[in-house]
């Protein structure tokens, strides 16, 4: 039936005439004399499925908070400013979820069942903090206060991880199926990359924007591509001295960070000021942070990598400056904290990052980058507009501020419970903050460093996730507040849980939880990892295979198209020869042969230029 509707299309095109003229509709006569009514019924029926479920996911899409700004932000700004506002609002849905569940487990017991913990100031008194939870009327041996505590929060671990894991995997995926090597991106950006159902003249401004963009971005990657391959040996061995100089450069500014984060936190009582010295540490923090990933992207200019290579250099630099420095600060935060009611302690530090995190934000945002934006688009000639240059929007310094303001709400879960709903409205805050004041940003591709966002991320879970169980498994809960108050260890809770259960029920969770069952469980999931990675394997063979083949059929197309046209060509040269040359021979004899072969040559001629006839 293809090939039918194929050829009367054909015939059109031969004949002169405009395809346009052949409506659907007579597509579908053709389709319905071919294959038969009823499959022709089963056709329509399922592209109206399809087209359904088009429309509603749509209908769907349009549904999802920021959609409408966030193509707004994608035609205006590019693809890679749009990546971070996406990754900000996942964080958003993810925060939501964990404060569903922390309300869950948490937070609507502890209010239906009133405790009386031994609770300090004011915030101590308040939900925020750990010592707020303390057992109350609701204690039953596996339905209490300190067993709902740990569920909620093993409980938000375990999602997060599951969200983030296949968050990650996906967008693996996803860029490992493009590859590097099937590059069409120019071709389909040039030849099918307009959308031609927009009728709105704002949003054909922003189509035309965003594929400017992209295009833009291509072209720098060729250019790089090109200056790369003209380098000689000398130059490469130059560029790679350079290289590793510049490497140690940046551990030695690492080491000077984790020192002077070291000295904060170390500090003893010969400062002056109290106050100071109680918010010190995450003063220093938030400084470190917010300066040395900026002398970290001076630095990868230096290097003379590619465009996605110097972001991605720049992410992996900044997230372990982010994340080492959290690490250190706790390492040496918790020897200092065995003192009454130290989980309150420890929460309140968390607390305080997060809070400076947002506040450094705010700053930046509208006392730096805001009035530098103003004066350079107000006094653009002026020569300190052209020192300070043009505001840009650095997305991998925005992205790692997300994946430490989330590292830090994980940390602190456990002792401080209410940070999943600080998070979820500081986010909301960040989002109309940088809305507010987007400046041009630097060409980023954000397919394969969007991967790099949630593998980020994933880190800053495990992180989170090391920490807590260090802190839980080593330092003893305090004896003065809190839900678990007179436990050796927080794991406790569980014990005497099964302990009260039946006994079939004690040895099946008893051999859940010991090694001769997770051997097993490691074994079987090593079987089938291996058998994963060998359909990947397989899987990446064909689809090599099968882009090797759309290669080749290509050149095909394009061998037989040509030899096609240069045979019509001989064939009018041929039948245009003889009239030429008789023509030149015998000026008035011509008129005097037959007219009839003349005709016929004419018709000949005619018959080619429309077949129909």
């Amino acid at each position: 039936a293809r090939i039918r509707v194929t050829e009367a299309v054909l015939k059109r095109l031969l004949a002169g005439k405009e395809v346009c003229h052949l409506s659907i509709r007579d597509l579908r006569h053709l389709q319905t004399d071919t294959v038969g009514r009823w499959e022709s019924w089963k056709r329509n029926q399922s592209i109206n499925r399809k087209r359904l479920g088009e429309q509603v996911g749509e209908a769907m899409a349009r549904l999802l908070p920021w959609s409408s700004i966030l193509h707004t932000i994608e035609g205006r700004f590019g693809v890679g400013v749009k990546a971070y506002f996406v990754f900000l609002r996942y964080l958003l849905y993810l925060n939501l979820l964990l404060c569903l569940v922390i309300g869950g487990t948490i937070l609507i017991p502890t209010a239906v069942y009133d405790s009386n913990g031994d609770r300090g100031g004011f915030l101590e008194r308040s939900p925020v903090f750990y010592g707020f939870y303390a057992r109350s009327s609701l204690d039953l041996l596996c339905l209490n206060t300190p067993l709902l505590f740990l569920l909620g929060t093993l409980t938000v671990l375990i999602l997060s991880l599951v969200m983030v894991v296949r968050r990650t995997v996906v967008g693996y995926k996803h860029t490992w199926l493009l590859g590097n090597r099937y590059n069409i991106h120019m071709s389909y950006k040039v030849f099918c990359g307009w959308d031609f159902c927009i009728q709105d003249p704002e949003v054909a401004d922003l189509k035309r924007s965003f594929i400017r963009n992209e295009l833009k971005l291509y072209l720098e990657e060729e250019r790089f591509q090109q200056r790369e391959a003209r380098r000689t040996l000398g130059q490469w061995a130059h560029l790679y001295s350079l290289r590793g100089l510049l490497h140690f450069l940046v551990l030695v500014l690492l080491g000077g960070a984790f020192c002077l984060i070291y000295y904060a936190t170390m500090n003893g009582d010969y400062l002056i000021l109290r106050l100071l010295l109680h918010y010190l540490p995450p003063i220093v923090i938030t400084l470190v942070n917010f300066f040395l990933p900026h002398v970290f992207r001076h630095i990868s200019s230096f290097e003379d990598y590619s465009l996605t290579t110097q972001v991605n250099a720049t992410l992996v630099r900044s997230i372990f400056l982010k994340l080492a420095s959290l690490g250190i600060y706790l390492f040496f935060l918790l020897p200092n904290s065995q003192q009454e009611c130290w989980e309150n302690q420890f929460g309140k530090e968390m607390y305080k990052l997060s809070v400076f995190d947002f506040l450094a934000c705010f700053c930046n945002t509208f006392f730096i980058a805001y009035p530098r934006k103003w004066f350079v688009d107000r006094y653009p000639s002026s020569w300190l507009a052209r020192l300070s240059g043009k505001q840009h929007f650095l997305i991998p310094f925005n992205v790692l501020d997300l994946v430490y303001s989330q590292t830090v709400t994980w940390v602190g879960l456990f002792y401080c419970p209410m940070l999943p709903f600080i998070e979820t409205v500081k986010l909301m805050a960040v989002f109309y903050i940088k809305k507010f004041c987007v400046p041009a940003q630097r060409m980023f591709r954000a397919s394969s460093s969007s991967v790099l966002f949630h593998f980020m991320l994933l880190l800053g879970l495990i992180m989170a996730v090391i920490t807590l169980g260090i802190t839980l498994h080593q330092f003893e809960p305090s004896s003065s507040c809190g839900p678990f108050v007179g436990s050796a260890t927080v794991f406790n809770v569980t014990a005497v849980c099964v302990d009260s259960l039946p006994g079939p029920a004690q040895s099946t969770l008893r051999y859940l939880s010991s090694e001769a069952f997770v051997l097993p469980l490691i074994l079987a999931q090593i079987v089938v990892l291996t058998s994963f990675e060998s359909r990947r394997r397989a899987n990446g063979k064909a689809i090599e295979r099968l882009k090797d083949m759309l290669v080749m059929s290509t050149s095909d197309k394009h061998f037989l198209l040509k030899q096609h046209t240069l045979s019509l060509r001989r064939q009018k040269k041929t039948f245009k020869a003889p009239t030429t040359v008789s023509g030149t021979r015998e000026g008035s004899s011509t008129t005097m042969k037959d007219p009839s072969a003349g005709i016929g040559e004419d018709s000949h001629i005619a018959q080619l230029k429309d077949p129909s006839a």
